[in-house]
């Protein structure tokens, strides 16, 4: 199908209007409307964007449902503007409905805490909502909307198989991405609700500047380089004051630790979290006589551990690195503990999981005034102050060891102090 007819089949049918307070209205097809009203998808709106930073900042209590429409609008609007250029010819109207459908439900894998929960032996949160699309009641609402489950799931979960379909390729780097519709929505839903100025982004800029480049990735023209650079900085400056900020570190340590603690101690196994929504996250947890679950209880009541320490986390420093392991966490802890004179669970040792500020994305040059046009290249080979050294250091310098307890001492100090001396 030629991209003029997939970007009719973007523009007409799409008939059952949301108000969101981010993108204004959000129109939904009759069938994803009726995914949207699924149960699976209504459990999103119980589970909140950003876990327990609203006990930072009090107005991030958006969902994951708000976000995943959020992150549809942006996916729709994304492939319009592909078709529109008419770089979509290799697309098909079913691959194309997929794509929505898998933006839709890219997240009905979620449970709380899900993205703070990685270290632990759990299920992707992808895999969680491959699985949500294959079964019912999803597959049945899925294969009404004229999609192919299997298809849809395969683009949320990369690790299924692709079988060399290049669409699929196409439409998952399309879904996850340097310039892709989540953190199109995620970066500014976030900063909005936090009513910080850091993350928003020029979404009608960036949207007139993507295309298809070579080898069927999404590229950039070079003249929406600095799209790019505004995300990265938007993204670095989000987790700085917000995801990970200390009050937020602190709440995500102390549920790491309880729930950790329980998966070890065979009082929770894994299956047990999944499906899970913010309240019956929080009852489960308050039901089970498991001491460590005083740190959950804390959290939900607002009371969090104080900071005592923060260092940057440097990988190459034996005493740091071994806490990377969260057995050897949990015995570091212990001994400190008792170093201190305090109970084990009085401490908790945080250290974010690496993340990632991915960029390398194909630039697709102008044309010189001859009218030649020069080959693509890529980001990292672009005049941007962002050169890989940079983007580097924006990921070491978030990247902190931080202990956080429940009554800060003058023995504690000193404790610290003699474990982490230089």
């Amino acid at each position: 199908m030629s991209s003029s007819d997939l970007a009719d089949l973007l523009a007409v049918g799409f008939s059952e209007p949301i108000r969101d307070p981010l993108w204004g209205n959000i129109f939904l097809s009759p069938g994803l409307a009726r995914i949207a009203a699924s149960a699976p998808f209504a459990k999103l709106g119980r589970i909140k964007q950003l876990g327990p930073a609203y006990l930072v900042y009090p107005g991030a209590t958006h969902t994951r449902r708000a976000h995943s429409i959020g992150v549809f609008h942006m996916a729709r609007r994304l492939a319009w503007a592909l078709a529109a250029k008419g770089q979509l010819d290799f697309c098909s109207p079913g691959g194309l409905r997929a794509f929505l459908v898998a933006a839709l439900c890219h997240d009905l894998g979620h449970f709380p805490f899900a993205h703070s929960l990685k270290e632990l032996p759990l299920a992707a949160h992808e895999t969680l909502a491959a699985r949500e699309i294959l079964d019912e009641p999803l597959r049945g609402l899925v294969e009404a909307s004229e999609v192919d489950p299997a298809f849809a799931a395969a683009i949320v979960d990369e690790s299924l198989p692709d079988g060399g379909n290049r669409e699929l390729r196409f439409f998952r780097g399309l879904l996850s991405g340097v310039l892709d519709p989540d953190k199109l929505d995620y970066l500014s839903r976030d900063a909005f609700f936090c009513g910080v100025p850091y993350g928003a982004q020029d979404g009608d800029f960036i949207l007139q500047r993507v295309a298809v480049g070579p080898g069927g990735a999404l590229a950039i023209e070079e003249r929406g380089l600095m799209s790019v650079e505004h995300l990265l900085f938007a993204k670095y400056l989000m987790y700085r004051s917000v995801y990970w900020h200390d009050g937020v570190r602190s709440a995500t340590a102390m549920i790491k630790k309880a729930i950790f603690s329980a998966l070890e101690a065979g009082v929770l196994r894994s299956e047990e979290l999944y499906g899970l929504d913010d309240d019956s996250f929080y009852a489960k947890l308050r039901g089970i006589d498991f001491p460590p679950f005083a740190l959950a209880r804390q959290v939900f009541d607002g009371r969090l551990y104080e900071t005592v320490l923060d260092l940057p986390f440097e990988a190459s420093d034996r005493r740091q690195a071994r806490l990377l392991d969260l057995g050897e966490r949990q015995r570091f802890e212990a001994e400190l503990a008792a170093e201190a004179g305090t109970g084990p669970l009085d401490l908790v040792v945080d250290i974010p999981e690496p993340v990632s500020f991915e960029a390398d994305l194909p630039v697709l040059r102008a044309p010189l005034p001859s009218g030649l046009r020069l080959p693509p290249t890529r980001f990292s080979e672009s005049p941007t102050v962002f050169s890989p050294p940079v983007v580097e250091g924006f990921a070491r310098s978030l990247r902190r060891l931080r202990v956080f307890a429940s009554s800060p001492s003058p023995r504690l100090e000193g404790a610290l102090a003699e474990a982490f001396r230089r």
